[in-house]
C-alpha cells in the first residue's frame, strides 16, 4: 500500500521571492505577491504517472488538500485515514521559527506530523510526502511517536491546539506498537529548499518510483538524512543546516537526488575567478537576473553591489534594479528588454532551475528567449558530480526538454566548461553515471571551441593547451 500526504502551501514562497514557505505571515506574503501554492499540481503530476501504469489503484491518504483531492483528480481511488480537525486559528507545533506550516484551510504542521503518523498506522509500506525539506521534518515527527505524543501529553486541552486529535493520537499509538515496520517515504519536490537527500529529482520521477514499487512490491532502500535550515536565518544569509533525522529512502539510480554539499572555504579563490569571468561577459543595456547563491553572491561583490544572495536581484550596467524580486518583478522587468539569468549549479546535486530560485520560472526563462541562461560555477563543483548531468526542473516539462543539451560553464577568469543538462525524466535512460565522461574544458577566448583540458592557475589562466 502506498500513502499519499500533501503540505498545501509547500512552495508558496519560492515565487514570491521569500526564501521559503514557513509561517503564516510568510505565506500571507507572498500571496500578497501573487504567489500560489503548487503542491497540488506537484502530487497530480506524481499521481498521473501512477495511475498510468497502475489504473485504479488505492492510495492511502488525508482528507481534501492534504492528499485525497489530488488522488482523485488523478482517476485513482483514495482511502481516507486520517481527517484535520476543525480548528478556528493553526498553532505550528515547531513554533514560527522552524519548519511549521499554516494554510487558509485550517492545517498545519502537526497535521502533516500526524497524517504520517495515521498512514503508517494504516499499514503503508511507501509513504509519498510533498513539499521541502520543512515538510519532511514533519514527517520525522510522524514515525517518532514519542514527540507528536509530547505535543499532545503537554498541552493542556490533550493535544487539540497543537492538531493532534483523539484519532490521530491513537494512530501514533498504533505506530508507536509497530515501529519495526518503519514504512519508507519519498518526497516529491514542491518545496522552496530542498538540501535533504529525500526527495525525487522529480514529481514524475517520484511516481515512477512509486510505480515500480508497486509493480515489484518493493524496492531496496537506505537511510537518508533530513536536513532543514532556519528560514529567518536563511532570509539573513545565515545557512546553517541542522540535522533533524534519518528516514529510509528507495534509491533508485538517476530518480532520487543527492544531498547539496556546501562550497568549502578552500574553494574560495576558483569561485572569484569564475566571478570575474562572468563579469567580464556581461553586455551594456542587458538586465542580468542573478539568482541565488554563494557563487552568484560573488559576482555581486565583484560588481560593488550588495545583493539579497539568496533572492534573484536584477541588475544592469552594475546598478541593482530589483533587490529579491519576486516572479512578476522579473517578468516586468524582461518584458524592457534583453536580459538573461545568472545561475550557479546546486553542489552535490546538480540542479541549474527548480532548487531554490523558483522566481525564475517556466514563464521567465520562456520570457528571456533563445539563449536563456549564463551559468557559473567552480570547475571543482562540476568534478564532484561524478560525471552525472546537470537538472533542470522548472515543472515544464516541453521547457525542460529544451533547455537540454549542453551548456557552457564559466569556470573561471578565461576558462569555461561544457557540460551536460538534461531533464530529470531523461535520466532514467541514462547510463551508469560513474562511466559517463567528465566535463570537457575550453579556452574561452574569440572563437575559442576547441575541446581542451586545461589546468587553472590562481588567477584563472589556462596554463597547458589542447588535447
Amino acid at each position: 500500500m502506498i500513502g499519499l500526504v500533501v503540505n498545501p502551501v509547500a512552495g508558496i514562497g519560492g515565487p514570491a521571492g521569500l526564501a521559503g514557505s514557513d509561517g503564516a505571515d510568510v505565506q500571507h506574503s507572498a500571496r500578497e505577491r501573487g504567489s500560489a501554492p503548487r503542491a497540488g499540481l506537484r502530487a497530480l503530476t506524481a499521481l498521473e504517472v501512477v495511475a498510468s501504469r497502475h489504473p485504479g489503484a488505492v492510495i492511502a491518504t488525508a482528507f481534501g488538500v492534504m492528499g485525497a483531492d489530488a488522488v482523485r483528480a488523478a482517476g485513482l481511488v483514495p482511502w481516507v485515514v486520517y481527517s484535520p480537525p476543525l480548528r478556528s486559528q493553526s498553532v505550528p507545533h515547531h513554533g514560527v521559527e522552524s519548519g511549521a506550516n499554516c494554510d487558509p484551510n485550517g492545517t498545519d504542521a502537526a497535521d502533516t506530523a500526524a497524517a504520517v503518523a495515521a498512514l503508517a498506522a494504516a499499514g503503508c509500506e511507501l509513504i509519498l510526502a510533498v513539499g521541502g525539506d520543512g515538510t519532511m521534518r514533519d514527517v520525522v515527527d510522524g514515525l517518532n511517536p514519542a514527540s507528536t505524543l509530547q505535543m499532545a501529553d503537554e498541552s493542556a486541552d490533550g493535544g487539540r491546539s497543537v492538531g493532534v486529535s483523539a484519532a490521530s493520537r491513537e494512530s501514533v499509538r498504533q505506530v508507536k506498537g509497530a515501529a519495526e515496520r518503519m514504512p519508507a517515504v519519498l518526497g516529491i519536490p514542491a518545496g522552496v529548499k530542498m538540501y535533504s537527500p529525500v526527495f525525487a529529482v522529480s514529481p514524475r520521477a517520484a511516481g515512477s518510483v512509486a510505480s515500480e514499487w508497486l509493480s515489484r512490491g518493493g524496492l531496496p532502500v537506505t537511510g537518508r538524512e533530513v536536513l532543514d535550515i532556519d528560514e529567518e536565518q536563511l532570509r539573513r544569509v545565515r545557512v546553517s543546516p541542522t540535522l533533524f533525522g534519518t528516514l529510509p529512502v528507495p534509491i533508485v539510480p538517476g530518480r532520487t537526488q543527492a544531498r547539496k554539499a556546501a562550497t568549502p572555504a578552500s574553494e574560495q579563490a576558483a569561485v572569484a575567478a569564475a566571478a570575474r569571468g562572468i563579469v567580464a561577459r556581461l553586455e551594456p543595456g542587458v538586465r542580468y537576473l542573478l539568482g541565488p547563491g554563494g557563487t552568484t553572491a560573488e559576482v555581486a561583490r565583484v560588481l560593488g553591489i550588495r545583493s539579497t544572495a539568496l533572492g534573484v536581484d536584477v541588475i544592469r550596467d552594475g546598478e541593482l534594479l530589483v533587490a529579491a524580486a519576486s516572479e512578476q518583478q522579473l517578468l516586468d522587468e524582461v518584458a524592457q528588454g534583453p536580459a538573461k539569468a545568472v545561475v550557479t549549479v546546486i553542489g552535490g546535486q546538480g540542479f541549474l532551475l527548480g532548487r531554490g530560485n523558483q522566481q525564475l520560472s517556466a514563464r521567465v526563462i520562456r520570457a528571456l528567449g533563445d539563449d536563456p541562461l549564463l551559468v557559473v560555477a567552480p570547475e571543482q563543483k562540476l568534478i564532484d558530480l561524478g560525471g552525472h548531468p546537470l537538472i533542470v526542473d522548472t515543472g515544464d516539462a516541453d521547457l525542460d526538454a529544451r533547455l537540454a543539451g549542453h551548456v557552457g560553464i564559466v569556470t573561471g577568469a578565461s576558462t569555461t566548461a561544457f557540460y551536460p543538462v538534461v531533464a530529470p525524466e531523461r535520466l532514467y535512460d541514462l547510463p551508469d553515471p560513474d562511466a559517463s565522461p567528465a566535463p570537457v574544458s575550453t579556452v574561452a577566448g574569440a572563437g575559442a571551441r576547441t575541446p581542451a583540458t586545461i589546468a587553472t592557475g590562481a588567477e584563472g589562466t589556462p596554463v597547458s593547451g589542447n588535447v
